[in-house]
């Protein structure tokens, strides 16, 4: 079983910016790709970051040039530098991460419970 703990929510002005972090924790054989997702009230819960264990990284169209994410694999910890935060951003980002459980090496994907990123105007 894999738990991620989340951290580095908050309250920013517009045009401010947060650090985010998600550790992962478990017995694992490998964590492959770590991933932020941000989902608003009434609206589906999207991919806004993702690396993979060789470091690659995808962005939303919505946050390229803004946000970076990045990793420590040698932590199990990915990170979501987020910078120049809009009020229309959403409100709840969530870490996901996809990972071989140990022995088994059965690939799952696990979610965090979310924490609130809140932009004031």
């Amino acid at each position: 079983q894999v738990q991620l703990a989340e951290s580095g929510g908050g309250l920013v002005q517009a045009g401010g910016s947060l650090k985010l972090s998600c550790a992962a924790s478990g017995k694992v054989a490998s964590v492959n790709s770590m991933n932020w997702f941000r989902q608003a009230p009434g609206k589906q819960r999207e991919l806004v970051a993702a690396i993979t264990g060789r470091g690659t990284t995808t962005y939303q169209d919505a946050v390229k040039g803004r946000f970076i994410i990045s990793r420590d694999n040698g932590k199990n910890t990915v990170h979501l530098h987020m910078n120049s935060l809009k009020p229309e951003d959403p409100a709840v980002s969530y870490c996901h991460t996809v990972v071989r459980h140990y022995r088994t090496l059965v690939p799952g994907a696990y979610w965090g419970q979310g924490t609130e990123v809140t932009v004031s105007s």
